[in-house]
């Protein structure tokens, strides 16, 4: 399948010429949205579940790259390591009945992560840029094969694309390497997530909304934060401006945001997600949850902030929580908690983006 007719599609008449960046678009999407809710009580409620979560150090920059799958700081590779796992990292779900692509008993992205480590062991040059611009769908089957023979990652046509493109990218324009991005940036998030969306098309996350060019950019923005997560902040991760990035708008985060009543979908939209109907994407309901999800984030951030500057004795300062925090907290909080988040249903979209 090729990428491009994966690509979000809307007939109304587009009134921008450039996308609206992340924060943005999500004001404007919880402002016109007609089936997805943020309520203020459930953000007091999740904010609380933050606050604490900051005061016992579970919300740290040293917690949130921690895992035994994924690279360290000191490893030279790191960057690239990085990129390559955010590169691929989109559509894990499977089907109600359907078996779960695993590696090494790990599933969705930890078994990408299991499976890139691996390679790598194998001494397969999945970071090489030159390695990646030729990949083949038979080699890459190999790097992403699961422990059970018969079942496949999702969508393995399109992380073919996807490799082959940022490598000849690198190639043109990078030195091969991730790393040359990130230098070129000059410790600025925001300048680095622009360079990402510009050059690789494959992170280029935009839609239409009611006449409106959008964008989420959730690949682009989480790589960029995992480079600040790796590197806790220093060296390659120094970024000045990490607050200029969103939470990362996928269908996972989503599902916290609803079970602890932060977010409300319309009786329609509960009735589709619930039946396992897939969405399509670039769909109003599809943006909708994405867009809400942003804006409910960042209304979180500010009431967080707000108990922070009104309980000092918390010694907890405004800069230690920001939407990228609030993010890897969730994300981990709904794999901690499977079994009870997972009586809420999520929205399912066939997409790279996500």
């Amino acid at each position: 399948m090729n990428i491009n007719k994966m690509k979000k599609s809307n007939k109304d008449i587009v009134t921008e010429s450039t996308p609206l960046m992340p924060r943005d678009s999500a004001k404007l999407i919880s402002r016109l949205a007609k089936d997805v809710f943020i309520e203020e009580e459930g953000v007091k409620n999740i904010s609380c579940e933050i606050l604490e979560g900051l005061k016992n150090r579970k919300i740290s920059i040293e917690n949130f790259f921690n895992h035994e799958l994924l690279p360290k700081e000191d490893d030279p590779r790191a960057l690239d390591w990085i990129f390559i796992l955010d590169v691929l990292n989109f559509c894990f779900w499977n089907k109600k009945d359907d078996t779960r692509w695993k590696v090494n008993g790990e599933s969705g992205y930890f078994a990408l992560c299991a499976a890139i480590k691996r390679s790598l062991e194998e001494g397969i040059p999945i970071l090489d840029a030159s390695f990646c611009s030729k990949i083949t769908k038979s080699v890459l089957e190999n790097i992403l094969r699961g422990d059970s023979g018969s079942t496949a990652v999702p969508l393995i046509d399109e992380r073919v694309q996807n490799l082959q493109e940022v490598g000849r990218v690198l190639l043109e324009k990078y030195n091969g390497t991730f790393q040359e991005c990130v230098r070129r940036c000059s410790d600025s998030a925001e300048k680095l997530l622009k360079l990402i969306v510009q050059d690789f098309q494959c992170f280029r996350d935009e839609a239409v909304f009611k006449g409106h060019k959008v964008s989420f950019y959730k690949r682009a923005q989480i790589l960029v934060a995992d480079v600040w997560a790796c590197f806790k902040g220093k060296g390659f991760g120094k970024f000045y401006d990490i607050d200029s990035l969103t939470m990362f708008a996928d269908y996972r985060v989503p599902q916290v945001l609803v079970h602890f009543g932060a977010m409300r979908y319309s009786n329609s939209l509960l009735s589709k997600l619930q039946s396992e109907s897939e969405l399509k994407p670039g769909c109003d309901e599809e943006i909708e949850i994405r867009g809400c999800s942003i804006e409910t984030v960042e209304r979180v951030v500010k009431e967080v902030r707000s108990l922070i500057v009104q309980y000092p004795l918390l010694e907890l300062k405004e800069s230690d929580c920001g939407a990228v925090q609030i993010d890897f907290f969730l994300w981990y909080y709904r794999r901690q908690h499977k079994e009870e988040l997972d009586k809420v249903p999520y929205h399912k979209v066939r997409t790279i983006y996500y």
